[in-house]
């Protein structure tokens, strides 16, 4: 079930409750150059910056390269920052080695109180916070200019991922896919091709249209371990007397009318009534007369035909 907070990050036992400043997803897009991103950044600082989280706050999960803040009251000695090494362990003064891979913040905190209670203190009190995120990552693919895994340094969201990664091609969709791993596991590309026709996959559909015009309610929170899958918009060929025929990709619902003017327009041989619509139905291969003012369907070629006279 959504959930509706202000824009702020407050602890929950070591969940990623909210996504980080605003300012940070403004100074990201003005980096990348993405004027929509910017636009809804901005906005989202005027406007107090609620947001809404596609889902419940996972627990975070403690990794390699975590550096974690220990407080245990009244015992500054104990008290510091330590950092997990690459098999999930760190040195802890009168403990040792301790393991702390794979577990929840909340469970670190229990597991240091039950070892110091053994022997060492009476009713101790530990509190364990991140001081850095460093073994968690998110991953953004498909139609964006610098696909990859990014590192985080805290809670992020949609917005901030997309600007990472230096906000999406000219040939990107409308959407753009959530896909979460129940296993922790990074999806391969069949993974999340096979997730984006799904009905039952964990994907999240975000319209990336209603992102950029300011529906913040599509700016969900990023939980370690997700998948940004960006698709390829449905193309259109445009062929005929047309000054760039070629084809052309459908961000949005359009007429015959618009992908010709993506086309550079009729030429003076053309003529806007002697159109036709290729287009594939059942298997079978139909042409259609087509109007200007007829919408076009991914898949279909239009053929703008020479003047009678």
């Amino acid at each position: 079930m959504s959930v509706v907070r202000p824009f702020r990050f407050e602890p929950c036992d070591g969940c990623w409750v909210m996504p980080p400043p605003a300012q940070r997803m403004r100074d990201a897009a003005r980096v990348n150059g993405h004027p929509g991103l910017l636009a809804l950044a901005i906005m989202m600082l005027t406007m107090g910056g609620e947001i809404l989280l596609a889902a419940q706050p996972r627990p975070y999960v403690v990794g390699p390269n975590d550096v974690l803040a220990v407080t245990v009251f009244n015992q500054p000695q104990l008290t510091g920052k330590y950092v997990v090494e690459a098999d999930g362990m760190f040195t802890f003064p009168l403990l040792g080695r301790v393991s702390v891979g794979g577990l929840t913040l909340r469970a670190v905190e229990d597991h240091l109180r039950e070892r110091l209670a053994k022997g060492y203190l009476k009713d101790p009190q530990v509190s364990v916070v991140i001081e850095k995120y460093r073994s968690q990552h998110v991953y953004v693919m498909g139609e964006v200019r610098q696909p990859g895994a990014f590192e985080l340094s805290g809670p992020i969201t949609l917005v901030e991922a997309l600007a990472r990664a230096a906000s999406t091609t000219d040939r990107a969709g409308n959407e753009a896919l959530i896909v979460r791993s129940s296993n922790g596991a990074v999806p391969d590309a069949a993974t999340v091709e096979s997730a984006s026709g799904s009905t039952d996959a964990p994907v999240i559909r975000v319209n990336l249209q209603s992102l950029q015009t300011g529906t913040l309610s599509q700016n969900v929170a990023l939980w370690p371990g997700d998948t940004v899958f960006v698709p390829r918009a449905e193309p259109v060929v445009v062929s005929g007397h047309v000054k760039t025929p070629g084809e052309y990709f459908l961000r949005r619902s359009m007429t015959v009318r618009q992908v010709i003017a993506l086309a550079g327009g009729v030429t003076e041989r053309g003529s806007t009534r002697r159109i036709q619509i290729l287009r594939l139905q059942d298997g079978v291969e139909k042409t259609i007369s087509a109007d200007l003012k007829d919408q076009v369907q991914p898949g279909d070629t239009i053929v703008v035909r020479e003047r009678l006279f």
